[in-house]
C-alpha cells in the first residue's frame, strides 16, 4: 500500500502540490489525471525520490520512504515523462545498467530481458544507440528498464505515449496483470479512454489540489447522463466567468429648464461563458513543474534516474560503442 500523507510541494511562493492525502492499495490500477502542470508529474517525482516533498510523509507499507532510500527506490519500477535519457548508450548497455543498480544476477536479468526484448520487437536493435531510436523505440527501452528488476510498484508518466498501437495494447495487458497479482500500477494519462480501460480508481487533480479520489463508475453516477469527458471538464476545465454586455443608451435629462441628452453605457446582459485564454489557469503550477528539472540536480535520483556527469565518465563515446559492436 502506499498512502500520502498532507503531502505539499512548494517552490518559493508557487504551490505545484497542495496537502495530498491519497492512498493507494495493492491489487489496485491508479490513474493521474489532470491538465498540465496540475501536480501529476510532481505527485510521481516526489514518490520515486527525484523530488523532496516541502512537508508531509510517503509510505510504502507503512514504511517512510525517506529512513531506507535504496529499500523504497527497489520496490519501484520508474518511466519518465521523457525517454530523451542516456543517448549515448546502447539499449543493452543501458539495460545491464538497471540490472547492476538493481544488483539482479545474470540468469535473473536475462530470465526477464528476454521476453521483454520479443515482447517490444527490440531484438534486433539491442545493441543500437538509443539516440538513434524513434520516440517510440525509445520509449520501449525505458519500459523494459523499469519491468527489468520485476518491482512491486509501477509508477508510469504518460507511458503510452509514442508507442505503436501493438505495444501500447500490450503494456496495457501487462499492467492489468501485474495489478491482478497483487501489485500497484500508478500512471499519469491525458486520455480518459484509456483511464476507462484500465483504471479501477481515478485521482483527478488541478493546480496542485486533488479534486476527486474514486471509482469510475461513482464518478459517473453522480451525472449518469453525461460522458466521462463532459464530466472531467466541469471538474478540472476551465473555469467559467461572468461576461457584461455593455452598450451606449442615450439619456435624457434637464438641466436649467433645457432638455440634455447624453449618452451613458449600461450593462444590458450577462453571459456566463468559458474564459477565451488558452491557459488552464495552471501556469504558475506549470512553470513549478518544470522547476523541478534544475532542482534534480541537487536531488538524490532514483536508480534508473542517474545524472549525465557518471554517464559521460563511464561510458564510451558513440563513435567508440559504435566502433566495439562493429567489432562484434
Amino acid at each position: 500500500m502506499i498512502e500520502f500523507k498532507q503531502v505539499t510541494k512548494k517552490y518559493d511562493e508557487k504551490i505545484a502540490l497542495n496537502n495530498l492525502d491519497l492512498t493507494i492499495e495493492k491489487g489496485e490500477i491508479l490513474g493521474l489525471i489532470g491538465h498540465n502542470g496540475a501536480g501529476k508529474s510532481t505527485t510521481i517525482k516526489i514518490l520515486v525520490n527525484i523530488i523532496n516533498q516541502t512537508s508531509g510523509e510517503v509510505l510504502i507499507d507503512g514504511k517512510n520512504i525517506h529512513d531506507d532510500l535504496v529499500w523504497s527506490k527497489k520496490q519501484i519500477g520508474y518511466v519518465a515523462d521523457s525517454p530523451d535519457l542516456f543517448l549515448r548508450l546502447t539499449a543493452q548497455e543501458y539495460w545491464d545498467f538497471v540490472a547492476c543498480a538493481y544488483e539482479l544476477s545474470e540468469k535473473d536479468k536475462n530470465a526477464q530481458l528476454t521476453p521483454l526484448i520479443e515482447l517490444f520487437d527490440l531484438t534486433d536493435y539491442r545493441y543500437d544507440i538509443i539516440d538513434s531510436f524513434s520516440h517510440g523505440m525509445r520509449q520501449k527501452v525505458f519500459i523494459i528498464g523499469a519491468l527489468l528488476s520485476n518491482p512491486n510498484i509501477w509508477v508510469l508518466d504518460e507511458p503510452m505515449t509514442g508507442l505503436d498501437p501493438q505495444s501500447s495494447y500490450d503494456l496495457k495487458e501487462m499492467m492489468k496483470q501485474h495489478a491482478k497479482e497483487g501489485n500497484i500500477v500508478i500512471f499519469s494519462t491525458h486520455v480518459l479512454q484509456v483511464a476507462e480501460q484500465l483504471c479501477d480508481k481515478i485521482a483527478i487533480l488541478k493546480k496542485g489540489e486533488l479534486i476527486y479520489h474514486g471509482t469510475l463508475e461513482e464518478l459517473k453516477e453522480q451525472t449518469p447522463e453525461e460522458s466521462l469527458e463532459d464530466i472531467y471538464l466541469q471538474m478540472a476545465g476551465r473555469e467559467k466567468v461572468a461576461k457584461a454586455k455593455v452598450e451606449a443608451v442615450k439619456v435624457e435629462t434637464q438641466a436649467d429648464g433645457e432638455t440634455v441628452v447624453e449618452e451613458v453605457e449600461v450593462i444590458t446582459e450577462i453571459d456566463h461563458q468559458v474564459e477565451e485564454s488558452h491557459c488552464c489557469g495552471c501556469c504558475s503550477h506549470e512553470q513549478a513543474e518544470d522547476e523541478t528539472k534544475s532542482e534534480e540536480a541537487n536531488e538524490k535520483p532514483s536508480l534508473t534516474d542517474t545524472n549525465r556527469e557518471s554517464e559521460a565518465s563511464h561510458h564510451p563515446t558513440n563513435s567508440e560503442t559504435v566502433g566495439e559492436h562493429d567489432e562484434k
